[in-house]
C-alpha cells in the first residue's frame, strides 16, 4: 500500500464519519510569531479546542498536516526519526470522546490498512499524584473490550503518556492545554530485543522492535496561573499518526527510509554515489540524513523562507548545510550536479498534496546552489581555522561543529590524522550546554504555548493589513504579501517589489496608514463561504489552500464626500481573509512609523514598523 493510498484511506475513513476534511496549514505560520514552524496538526486549532466555534461550524475535523520538529535532529540517521513528517489527524471539538475514538482508530488500522491485531500494543496513562489526574481506566477498559489482551496494554506516567506541546504538566506554561493520551504501537516481531536498552522489551523500548504509529490525546486540561490544571469547558480528542510510520507498519519494515516516501531519494543517492544504502552503517546513516534534511529543507523553502542566520532562515541554513556535508561524505561533492536530481524525486513524491512544489522547483534549486557555494567557503574557512590550532579538544570540537558545521566524525578523523585524540564526552557536554540554551530560547519563542494574542500584537497585526493595502495603492497591485512576523514590539512585513522604495514612497505609505488610523475606521469580522468572500473583493494572499468557510476582516468602510457635500459610505479600505485577531477600530493603534526598509531576496522587500502612542 502506497503512502498516497494510506493518506487517502485515512481522510475518507473519517469523512464518512462526518468529519470535515480541512486544508493543511502552511509549515511556516505567517500569522503566528510565537513559533518557528507548525509542529503538530493541533497547533492551528488551539482556539477551537479552547471553545471558539470553528468557521465551518463543524465539531469533527480531519486533515493531513505537514509538520517539522527539530528536537530529534541529532537522532536522524536511525531507522525512524525525521525532522519533517506528515501527520494524519482527526479532532473532536467537544463532540465525541474515548468511546468513539479508540474503536475507530483500531478499525482503521485493521480493516483499512490490513494490520494484524496481534501485532498491536497500546499504552495508557497511569495517573499522576502531583496533578491529581487519575489513572485512565476508561481507555484500559475500552481496549480490552476491543480484543487487545491485557498483557499488551501498558501503563506509563507523564513522561510517556501525557501530551502537550511543551511536554509533561510541570513543563506546561500558563494557558497551555493538554491531557492524557493512549498510543498504539506496531511490533516488528523479527527485530530481536537489544538488552542494552532495557532488561525486558516493552512498547517504549528504543531497541527498534516497537514503533509508535498513532496517538489519541484527550485534551481536557489547561495550565492555570497557580500551576495547577483545570478542566476545560469541553473534552476534546486530538489524534495524530505519522504517515511515514504508518507506511512502515503496512510494509512490515521497521525502516521508514525504505517506504515510498524516501526510497526514490535513496535510490537516486545510490546511483549518484555508486554506493549501496545498506553496505555499511555510515553510508546508511548518511543517506538517511541527506534524504530527511532534503525533504525538510524543500518544505521550508516552499513556504518562502530563505537561508539566513535568524529564525526559520537559520533552521533552513542548518538543515541544508548538514545535508551538503553528509553528501560530501557520500562522495557527492558537486551540489550543482546532484541536487536538482534529488529535488526532482521529492517533487514527484508530493505532487498530489503539495502541487505548488512543482512550480517552485527551479527557484528552490537556485537557492540551494547559492547556499552550497557559501557553504564551500565556510568549510574552507573551518579547515584553515583547524590548521591554526595547536591542539584539538572537546570544547574546540564543539566550536567547529556549531560554527562551521563539522560533525563529530569529521573532527575526530582530522584529530586522528594529526596524531591527536579528542574526548567525546567533553564534546557531548559542550553540546548539551548549547542544547539547554536552545531549549530555553525555544520556550521563549513559544510564549506560553498559545498563539500570542496580546493587545500589542493584536494592534500590530491590524496595522499589517493597513500597511499591505497602503503599499498596493502607493506602488501597484502586484505588491503582494510574502510573509510577516509580529512581536509585541514591532511588525515585519515582506512584500513583492522589484526595487528599493524611495524616501518619498515610504513617506506616502506611512502617511496613508496614519490617515486610516485617524479616520477611526471600524474593524468588522464576518464568516463567509470562500467563493462569496473572494467575489466580494476580499483578498487571499497566503499560499495555503483555504477551507470552504473563512473569516473575513474588513477595515472600514470609510466615509466619502460627494461633490454635493453629502456623505456616503465607501468600500472598506482593507478586506482580507484572515484568522485574526484584530482591534475593534483603528483609533486604538496610535501612530504608525516605518523604521526600516530593506531587501531580503530578489524581488522581495521588507518593512519593519512600530506603533507609537500619540
Amino acid at each position: 500500500m502506497t503512502s498516497k493510498e494510506i493518506r487517502r484511506k485515512y481522510l475518507t475513513f473519517f469523512k464518512e464519519r462526518d468529519h470535515l476534511v480541512i486544508p493543511p496549514s502552511p509549515l511556516v505560520l505567517a500569522e503566528d510569531p510565537t513559533t518557528l514552524f507548525t509542529s503538530s496538526g493541533m497547533q492551528p486549532l488551539v482556539p477551537y479546542l479552547l471553545g471558539e466555534a470553528h468557521p465551518s461550524g463543524k465539531k469533527r475535523l480531519t486533515d493531513s498536516q505537514p509538520s517539522l520538529r527539530l528536537g530529534d535532529i541529532e537522532e536522524v540517521g536511525d531507522n525512524r526519526h525525521t525532522t519533517f513528517f506528515e501527520m494524519l489527524g482527526n479532532w473532536s471539538l467537544g463532540d465525541y470522546f474515548k468511546a468513539e475514538q479508540l474503536p475507530w482508530f483500531l478499525e482503521f488500522l485493521t480493516k483499512e490498512l490490513g494490520l494484524v491485531k496481534e501485532k498491536l500494543w497500546v499504552s495508557v496513562f497511569k495517573g499522576d499524584k502531583t496533578t491529581g489526574v487519575p489513572r485512565d481506566e476508561e481507555s484500559f477498559t475500552i481496549w480490552k473490550s476491543l480484543g487487545i489482551p491485557e498483557e499488551k496494554i501498558v501503563f506509563y506516567g507523564v513522561k510517556k503518556n501525557w501530551w502537550s506541546r511543551s511536554g509533561e504538566p510541570t513543563l506546561m506554561p500558563v494557558g497551555e492545554i493538554g491531557g492524557p493520551d493512549s498510543e498504539v504501537f506496531y511490533e516488528f516481531a523479527d527485530v530481536p530485543h537489544d538488552p542494552k536498552f532495557s532488561e525486558t522489551c516493552h512498547p517504549n523500548c528504543d531497541c527498534g522492535r516497537f514503533l509508535e504509529i498513532g496517538n489519541s490525546v484527550f485534551i481536557q486540561y489547561q495550565k492555570t496561573t497557580d500551576n495547577s490544571l483545570k478542566e476545560l469547558s469541553q473534552k476534546n480528542v486530538d489524534f495524530g499518526g505519522g504517515l511515514e510510520r504508518l507506511a512502515a507498519a503496512t510494509s512490515d519494515n521497521p525502516d521508514i527510509f525504505q517506504t515510498d516516501l524516501f526510497l526514490p531519494i535513496i535510490k537516486r543517492l545510490e546511483n549518484l554515489s555508486g554506493r549501496n544504502y545498506l553496505q555499511d552503517p555510515e553510508t546508511t546513516r548518511g543517506m538517511r540524513i541527506v534524504a530527511d534534511h532534503l525533504r525538510a529543507s524543500l518544505m521550508i523553502a516552499k513556504d518562502g523562507v530563505l537561508p539566513s542566520n535568524k529564525t526559520q532562515g537559520y533552521v533552513l541554513r542548518r538543515l541544508s548545510r548538514r545535508l551538503l556535508l553528509f553528501s560530501r561524505n557520500l562522495s557527492l561533492s558537486s551540489p550543482e550536479v546532484f541536487l536538482p536530481d534529488l529535488i526532482k524525486e521529492v517533487v514527484k513524491t508530493y505532487d498530489d498534496i503539495f502541487p505548488d512544489l512543482v512550480g517552485k522547483e527551479r527557484a528552490i534549486s537556485e537557492i540551494f546552489s547559492e547556499e552550497a557555494s557559501r557553504f564551500a567557503k565556510t568549510l574552507e574557512a573551518g579547515l584553515k581555522e583547524i590548521e591554526k590550532l595547536e591542539k584539538l579538544d572537546g570544547k574546540i570540537a564543539f566550536y567547529l561543529y556549531e560554527s562551521f558545521g563539522f560533525p563529530w566524525d569529521m573532527i575526530s578523523e582530522i584529530a586522528r590524522e594529526r596524531g591527536e585524540e579528542i574526548n567525546f564526552q567533553d564534546f557531548e557536554e559542550e553540546k548539551e550546554k548549547h542544547q539547554a540554551l536552545s531549549r530555553e530560547a525555544a520556550q521563549g519563542l513559544f510564549k506560553g504555548g498559545l498563539v500570542d494574542q496580546s493587545y500589542e500584537v493584536t494592534k500590530l497585526h491590524t496595522a499589517t493589513h493597513l500597511l499591505h493595502q497602503a503599499l498596493r495603492q502607493v506602488l501597484n497591485e502586484q505588491a503582494r504579501q510574502e510573509g510577516s512576523n509580529i512581536t509585541a514590539e514591532r511588525l515585519r512585513f515582506d512584500f513583492s517589489h522589484p526595487a528599493k522604495l524611495t524616501p518619498e514612497e515610504l513617506k506616502r505609505v506611512e502617511d496613508l496608514v496614519n490617515e486610516q488610523i485617524a479616520k477611526n475606521l471600524i474593524v468588522t469580522e464576518t464568516v463567509q463561504n470562500l467563493s462569496t468572500a473572494l467575489a466580494s473583493g476580499a483578498r487571499a494572499f497566503f499560499r495555503e489552500k483555504y477551507p470552504e468557510r473563512v473569516k473575513v476582516y474588513s477595515i472600514g468602510p470609510a466615509t466619502l464626500r460627494q461633490s454635493s457635500g453629502q456623505a456616503r459610505s465607501g468600500p472598506p479600505f482593507s478586506q482580507e481573509i484572515c484568522g485574526g485577531p484584530h482591534v475593534a477600530s483603528t483609533k486604538e493603534l496610535g501612530r504608525f512609523r516605518i523604521i526600516k526598509e530593506e531587501a531580503v531576496a530578489q524581488g522581495v522587500r521588507r518593512i519593519k514598523a512600530v506603533l507609537e502612542k500619540v
